[in-house]
């Protein structure tokens, strides 16, 4: 599993960054707009940030292939490293990915609702695919089931296309996409947070400290103890 964090924030990505195994950063226009200041600055601090070699992925803006295609060789020469372009699934985007494939630039399909958009993206060039599960589970469909399907289409395929799995309000739509065989998945740092909560797991480290200081003295740690 790739665990990426859904952000612009420095300060959110920097402590995901410290605490957990992130592979990368995902950005979109929503995202990018919070944080109201410049949009080449805000990706160049992520980039240095996160370094080269982390993924990051940015949105482009156009509608039109060519246009799609302008502002992904512009982002992919002014940011570099590891970088990902999102494009949206809709004809002019698949248009883009097909020829962006073969420049070599790597692109994330997004706004995916449907598992034949996926299977579309994926045969068109692109490297990841990103359904939205709660906006899915929010229109009474069934968001893991898209993520399952996606998965099954692109195994039956061969595709060399993973799916990155967005759009959670809870940890268990993260669970049960994982169970569905996503290949990573986009958090944001709450739900980052809690995929390790557990009131019982605190519980349990505080006894364990409880019943150490008891005998080894408050505050006392392995080292300084015999």
């Amino acid at each position: 599993m790739l665990y990426l964090l859904d952000t612009a924030n420095l300060d959110e990505i920097k402590k995901a960054f410290d605490l957990y195994p992130m592979s990368g950063v995902t950005t979109n226009p929503t995202i990018i707009s919070r944080e109201n200041k410049s949009f080449i600055k805000i990706l160049k601090n992520i980039r240095e940030t996160i370094g080269q070699d982390k993924m990051l992925h940015v949105q482009v803006i156009s509608t039109h292939a060519q246009e799609i295609v302008k502002e992904a060789e512009y982002l992919n020469k002014t940011i570099g490293g590891n970088l990902y372009i999102k494009i949206p699934v809709i004809p002019e985007g698949i248009k883009a990915i097909k020829i962006l494939k073969l420049k070599g630039i790597k692109v994330t399909a997004t706004a995916v609702f449907t598992a034949q958009q996926a299977l579309i993206a994926a045969v068109s060039g692109a490297e990841f695919v990103a359904p939205y599960v709660n906006r899915i589970d929010s229109i009474s469909g069934n968001g893991a089931g898209v993520v399952s399907q996606i998965v099954t289409l692109f195994k039956n395929y061969n595709l060399n296309c993973k799916v990155l799995a967005a759009s959670f309000k809870n940890v268990q739509q993260v669970q049960d996409v994982s169970l569905c065989g996503a290949h990573s998945v986009t958090v944001n740092p709450a739900i980052m947070g809690d995929l390790l909560s557990h009131p019982l797991t605190d519980k349990s480290v505080t006894q364990f400290i409880s019943d150490w200081e008891s005998v080894y003295g408050t505050g006392k740690v392995t080292y300084d103890v015999k």
